[in-house]
């Protein structure tokens, strides 16, 4: 009886190499990073290969990957080159939202500057500032279009922390006189008693994260010295009964701890030449049981009404530890609503 050959399968030929040359070895040497860790980055978010050949880079992986990575590695070396940082948040960056087109319309008004070739680049008096996922870039340029906008999301999406930004961007930029940052103080499920000292000493550590933000974008000193100009305010909701705010950038933060009523006290404090920002989580409210979110009202009620723009994060747009995302999408999913 003969013998049937049996045929191998088929197999795919190995994607080849990819070679990208780059002109200059020094620029080069500070793209790949300390002990290549920009390529170990682009690598590991990529799924390729990459290995360096005198003034090239090989990379190897999925044909598409390595379209991706050559993109990736071009806008890199020319960030380099003029002089821009290469840390792991702007290599993210340029991975999320890929490569921009150099043709992209910028936006009209007074922030045009700020959006040429696609990009966004908010400058600071100690750092520049990019959005690093799509929804971060819609979100920034809505803070620019419109004058009361709302930014909803999971924690670590960068909503507070871009519209703070954002604030010092136009502050600098002379578009308003001051800059007002606000939140409800309300303690995140624990009892911490009678604070000591004077009210200033009791409120702070509410309102610490705001401090933070605005240490990231102006100088200790500066930020001293503005507070005790009054033209930058720190100040628990409560405080802002009774105020009209104008030529101000006000930002309203953990809104979703704010009562119904507080939240419409705070959006009729809207004064001329003014912009407010409100953002919050809303699976993160802290409010007593029974009470409504003023947050999710304020959906309801604003959703059509025209000046106001919302935008939604979720997992995908968190820019802090990637375990973080992975987190909040386990939550979601153990929520029964």
């Amino acid at each position: 009886m003969a013998l049937s050959a049996t045929t191998p399968p088929a197999t795919q030929p190995p994607t080849p190499e990819r070679l990208i040359e780059f002109p200059d070895n020094r620029v080069l040497i500070d793209l790949c990073g300390e002990y290549d860790r920009n390529l170990a980055q682009i690598e590991h978010q990529l799924g390729v290969q990459i290995l360096r050949r005198g003034n090239q880079l090989a990379v190897f992986g999925d044909a598409d990957a390595q379209v991706q990575a050559e993109g990736v590695l071009h806008a890199l070396y020319q960030r380099v080159e003029s002089g821009k940082s290469s840390e792991p948040g702007d290599i993210d960056g340029l991975i999320r939202l890929g490569v921009p087109e150099d043709d992209a319309t910028p936006e009209a008004g007074d922030q045009m500057e700020l959006f040429k070739g696609g990009t966004v680049e908010l400058k600071t008096r100690k750092k520049s500032v990019e959005p690093r996922t799509e929804m971060q870039k819609a979100y920034v340029q809505s803070l620019f279009a419109n004058e009361l906008a709302f930014g909803i999301g999971p924690a670590g999406t960068g909503k507070t922390y871009l519209a703070v930004a954002v604030g010092v961007t136009m502050f600098l930029g002379g578009h308003v006189d001051k800059i007002i940052l606000s939140r409800p103080a309300v303690e995140a499920g624990e009892r911490l008693g009678f604070l000591p000292g004077d009210m200033k000493d009791k409120v702070d550590p509410y309102m610490q994260p705001l401090y933070d933000a605005l240490n990231d974008f102006l100088p200790g000193k500066q930020v001293a010295k503005l507070i005790e100009e009054k033209r930058i305010e720190i100040a628990p909701l409560a405080f802002m009964r009774g105020r009209t705010l104008s030529n101000a950038f006000v930002v309203l933060d953990e809104a979703q701890n704010a009562t119904t009523m507080q939240m419409k006290m705070f959006l009729t404090r809207l004064g001329q030449g003014s912009r407010m920002v409100i953002t919050g989580d809303r699976s993160q409210v802290d409010l007593p049981r029974g009470v409504t979110s003023g947050l999710r009202d304020a959906e309801r009620i604003l959703r059509d009404v025209k000046g106001v723009s919302f935008t939604y994060f979720t997992a995908k747009d968190v820019v802090r530890h990637p375990l973080v995302a992975r987190i909040i999408e386990a939550y979601d999913a153990d929520d029964p609503t």
